[in-house]
C-alpha cells in the first residue's frame, strides 16, 4: 500500500527502529527491493534522486516525476506491506515541484549548502506548499563531505544541536537528516569511520522528531569482492559498519538511506553473469542476477535497522 513517509517514520520513531530508504533509477531496483521488504514483512522507502527523475523522463523531469510515481504506485498498491517514495537531495524547487504535482510521499529540501537563515527560510517556503499538497517533507542541517549523483561537498560541515531546535520549530519539517560525521559515495573515509553520536543524541533530544542517515551504505565486502573478481576496481572503498549505523538507530535515527550498497550489488551480479555466460545477450537474465544481490542487501538491511516485521 502507498503510503505518505511521514506515517512510517512517525511509527519508527516511537518504537526505536529505522526504516531504510532505498535509491532507484529503474524497475529492476525496485522490483528487488519489493521483493525483499516483502519477505522480510516490513515498512520501506523507495527514494529517486534529481539525476533518476530527469533520467527516466529522459530529459523531462515532469514525465520523469509522474513515471515514477505511477511505476511504484502499482507495486504498491498490490502489496499488503507500507510503501513510499521520496525525493532525495531537492536542491532545485523545479524537481520538488515536480515530485509534488506528481503524487510522492515525500520531498527532501536540501539547502545545507546555504547559510542557517537562509536554509530556514527556503525550507519553511517548500514546507508550506508540499505540506499543502499532502507531502511530508525532510531538510538537512550541516553538510556531508563527499560526492553520490550529483551531490557534492568537499568537506564536513557537523550540525549544531540548538540550531537544529530552532530550524525545526520555525520551519515545521516532519524529519531531519543532521549532519553528523557520514559521507557519500563508495569511498567515504581515509581511515575508521568517526561519527559524533553525542551531537547524534542531542539533537533527537531537542527535536523530537524523526532523524535521517545520509552516507549510510556500509559498502559490504562479499559483494566489492564478486566485483572486483569479475573485473571491477572499488579498491579503497569504505563505507559506514553496521554496529556504527545500530548505534545511530539506538539515538534517534528513524531512515537510514541506502545507494552505494545496491548499485555495487547489482554490479556484482551483472559482472559475475556475464562473465560465467559470454554467449548470453538477454537482459533479462543478466539483470535478474544483479536484483537477486540488490534484494540480499535489502534483506539485511532491513534486518538490523530493526524494521523487519514491522509492516
Amino acid at each position: 500500500m502507498y503510503v505518505n513517509t511521514k506515517e512510517i517514520l512517525e511509527k519508527a520513531s516511537k518504537n526505536f527502529y529505522a526504516i531504510p530508504a532505498f535509491n532507484i533509477n529503474n524497475l529492476e531496483f525496485l522490483i528487488a527491493i519489493i521483493e525483499g521488504a516483502i519477505e522480510k514483512n516490513a515498512p520501506v522507502i523507495i527514494e529517486t534522486s534529481e539525476g533518476a527523475i530527469k533520467y527516466a523522463g529522459n530529459g523531462d523531469i515532469y514525465r520523469g516525476a509522474n513515471l515514477f510515481v505511477k511505476m511504484v504506485r502499482e507495486y504498491a498498491d498490490s502489496v499488503k506491506i507500507p510503501i513510499a517514495l521520496h525525493l532525495d537531495h531537492g536542491k532545485h524547487l523545479e524537481y520538488i515541484a515536480a515530485a509534488v504535482k506528481a503524487g510522492y510521499s515525500s520531498v527532501m529540501i536540501d539547502a545545507s549548502h546555504e547559510e542557517f537563515e537562509k536554509n530556514l527560510t527556503i525550507t519553511k517556503e517548500v514546507v508550506k506548499w508540499a505540506h499543502a499538497s499532502g507531502v511530508s517533507v525532510e531538510a538537512e542541517l550541516g553538510q556531508l563531505s563527499g560526492i553520490e549523483d550529483n551531490v557534492y561537498a568537499a568537506e564536513n560541515v557537523l550540525v549544531d544541536p540548538e540550531q537544529a531546535k530552532i530550524f525545526v520549530e520555525e520551519t515545521g519539517v516532519d524529519f531531519l537528516a543532521p549532519a553528523i560525521g557520514t559521507s557519500h559515495g563508495a569511498f567515504k573515509f581515509k581511515g575508521e569511520a568517526k561519527l559524533d553520536f553525542d551531537r547524534l543524541k542531542k539533537v533527537k533530544e531537542l527535536t523530537n522528531i524523526p532523524l535521517v542517515l545520509h552516507g549510510a551504505s556500509s559498502v559490504l565486502k562479499q559483494f566489492v569482492d564478486i566485483a572486483e573478481e569479475f573485473g571491477a576496481d572499488f579498491g579503497g572503498a569504505k563505507g559506514v559498519p553496521a554496529e556504527e549505523i545500530k548505534k545511530c538507530v539506538e539515538l534517534g535515527i528513524n531512515k537510514v538511506n541506502t545507494d552505494t550498497d545496491l548499485r555495487i550489488a547489482f554490479v556484482a551480479g551483472v559482472r559475475k553473469y556475464l562473465k560465467e555466460n559470454p554467449k548470453e545477450f538477454d537482459p533479462r537474465k543478466y539483470f535478474k542476477e544483479g536484483m537477486n544481490y540488490v534484494k540480499e542487501v535489502v534483506m539485511d538491511r532491513l534486518e538490523f535497522l530493526g524494521a523487519s516485521g514491522k509492516a
